[in-house]
């Protein structure tokens, strides 16, 4: 049996995750018993909508069946339903849990034996996929990201679920390392920014390192293979104290390696491969959302085909933007991308509007019966020797814009550039 850790910084169900999870479904059971944990946003007003969109993503894009696994008020539960959550977790293959609070997560698991099972998959046999606020239960600590960024309370770490140690890494899992949502202020490693984030490090236990784990990225820690691979769009980054090592997506190492590396990046100083590392933590690069950024990329290839009179480029720049906005709808990112992605595609669609009413053709082929006409008039004017007429029908279509060139083949115009 897999046994098998995924720890993503966020885009758990977005399209640049899509092969990591296929592959990880590859190795398990065929079906698999696979279930999603709603707790982490139990809390929110919108839960049985993030929970469906989580679902409806596993069976289209990743084309397996997944199951609701909810525990939104552990408080509220009854005994029954505490031990039929927890043998539903027992039971199951592969289990995930993405955005929401780590603390209301830890909270509501707190006097539940989720930390035990978790642990019992990785040594026996199981799949644990776990991002964003999820991700950042799993360690030896854990982080009130709400709790300071929002309401301002002391920077301090929380007690995390520790499932790390039962394979020999003591860490706090850091995801969104490299957010920039704040533009003008720091965002990066979680929404601490770097002050913030100093401070959370001196709190840290003997031994414990920090693994950041940038946007739309992932680790996959393969126990049975014993390999530790970097997926996705940007960087993993081990930190504790002065030291640091940065892997790039497509790396791959041992999990020796890997747990090594986290063990002693105490004593680094430069990153594991030196020509990648970065002169800061981490965030150098400003981190850009692969959505906006094929948002930017249609816009961009559609202004182009309207500028060539290019109808087809066009219609079929529309009709891609609109596939790549249905393949990130089951996404649960909360944030205000898709919005910006359905206004691009209402202003694509609104500036073909004149050209329907007036067909997509260039100003040439509108003036050119126009113009045939006026040729032939100056041709007769011409070969009658009538220079003065001839030059005043030049002269009033130069006002005009419109350029006459005689050649021994005979007369051709164009449009002056603007």
């Amino acid at each position: 049996m897999a046994r098998i850790l995924m720890l993503m910084g966020s885009g758990e169900t977005s399209p640049t995750m899509v092969k990591s999870h296929r592959e990880i479904f590859s190795v398990l059971p065929n079906p698999a018993k696979a279930v999603i944990l709603d707790t982490p946003f139990g809390f929110q007003g919108n839960a049985d909508d993030i929970a469906q969109k989580a679902i409806d993503y596993f069976k289209t894009s990743i084309g397996v069946k997944v199951d609701l696994a909810s525990m939104r008020e552990a408080s509220r539960a009854s005994s029954l339903q505490l031990e039929s959550f927890a043998n539903q977790l027992r039971d199951a293959d592969y289990v995930f849990a993405g955005p929401g609070s780590p603390t209301y997560a830890l909270r509501q698991w707190s006097d539940l034996p989720l930390a035990s099972i978790l642990s019992k998959k990785l040594t026996t046999g199981g799949v644990v996929a776990f991002s964003s606020a999820a991700v950042l239960t799993l360690g030896h600590h854990s982080i009130p990201v709400y709790e300071i960024y929002k309401v301002g309370e002391p920077v301090q770490l929380r007690k995390g679920l520790d499932v790390l140690s039962a394979i020999g890494l003591k860490a706090l899992v850091i995801p969104h390392f490299n957010n920039a949502e704040g533009q003008n202020h720091d965002t990066r490693f979680c929404y601490m920014g770097q002050e913030r984030l100093d401070l959370l490090m001196s709190q840290l236990d003997q031994g414990c390192a920090v693994i950041g784990i940038d946007e739309h990225t992932g680790i996959i820690i393969d126990l049975e293979q014993g390999s530790v691979r970097f997926v996705g769009l940007g960087t993993v980054t081990l930190l504790q104290g002065s030291g640091r090592a940065v892997y790039q997506a497509g790396e791959r190492l041992t999990f020796e390696e890997f747990r090594s590396a986290l063990a002693t990046v105490g004593e680094m100083h430069v990153a594991a491969k030196p020509e990648q590392a970065r002169s800061e933590v981490s965030g150098e690069k400003k981190a850009e959302s692969p959505l906006l950024a094929s948002i930017e990329s249609h816009q961009a290839r559609f202004d182009a085909a309207l500028k060539s009179l290019d109808s087809h480029t066009a219609l079929e720049t529309i009709l891609d933007l609109e596939e790549e906005l249905a393949a990130w709808s089951a996404d649960t990112l909360q944030s205000d991308e898709m919005e910006k992605g359905r206004a691009a595609l209402r202003s694509m669609v609104s500036r073909l509007e004149p050209i329907v009413r007036e067909g997509l053709v260039s100003a040439e082929e509108r003036i050119g019966p126009l113009m045939e006409t006026l040729m032939e008039l100056r041709a007769g004017a011409r070969a009658e020797r009538r220079w003065g007429d001839a030059d005043a029908i030049r002269d009033k279509l130069d006002k005009l814009g419109i350029v006459i060139q005689d050649t021994p083949d005979g007369a051709i115009w164009h449009l002056a550039k603007p």
